[in-house]
């Protein structure tokens, strides 16, 4: 019988987020990351999208017992897809990896009400830096579309419940990614 794993490529790669055992970097091929809201939650956030000429940075990391449960209720947004086959990973015994993304059916764009948030991305941000470094993290963004979606600055009342305390080299990090983007700040949401 094959390991339960995920692929994360959000904040499922930052370690601090969660404590599910065995991470491990990897690749999942065919995809890509895009900032989407759905009606679902009140602010944008990142899905996977099919992309035949992408492949993304991330981790995989096992699914004690099956037990899917808590993160099914943390990626409540999403739908459990397999991704066995699309995903290069340093295991050696045999597994069954999933990834979450949100129905094409049910994303939208991002608006001024439902934003992208600065903590968010802070923590995807700060978990790529660590697992991967500035160049993977550069990965990230180049990866990611959508970054013309506002972004709501929320670093002094983090809205994203899993918000991190970023250390100074990572915030200057995101802010001068961000700013190399142009990325447009909205003051409300």
């Amino acid at each position: 019988m094959a390991d339960p794993y995920f692929f994360g490529y959000g904040s499922l790669v930052n370690l601090s987020t969660h404590d599910f055992p065995d991470p491990r970097p990897a690749r999942l091929k065919g995809w890509r990351r895009a900032w989407r809201h759905t009606d679902l939650r009140p602010v944008a956030f990142l899905t996977a999208v099919p992309d035949p000429n992408c492949e993304i940075e991330g981790m995989i990391a096992h699914v004690p017992g099956n037990d899917w449960a808590a993160l099914d209720e943390r990626e409540w947004a999403y739908d459990r897809v397999p991704a066995t086959q699309s995903v290069t990973h340093p295991l050696t015994h045999n597994v069954e990896i999933a990834v979450y993304a949100v129905p094409h059916e049910r994303q939208n764009d991002p608006t001024n009400r439902h934003p992208l948030l600065l903590s968010y991305i802070d923590v995807v941000v700060q978990g790529y830096l660590r697992a991967f470094g500035e160049e993977g993290a550069d990965r990230f963004f180049a990866s990611t579309d959508g970054w013309e979606a506002p972004i709501l600055n929320d670093r002094a009342e983090p809205r994203y419940t899993r918000h991190q305390r970023l250390k100074s080299h990572e915030t200057e990090f995101v802010d001068d990614r961000l700013h190399r983007l142009a990325v447009r700040f909205v003051q409300t949401a």
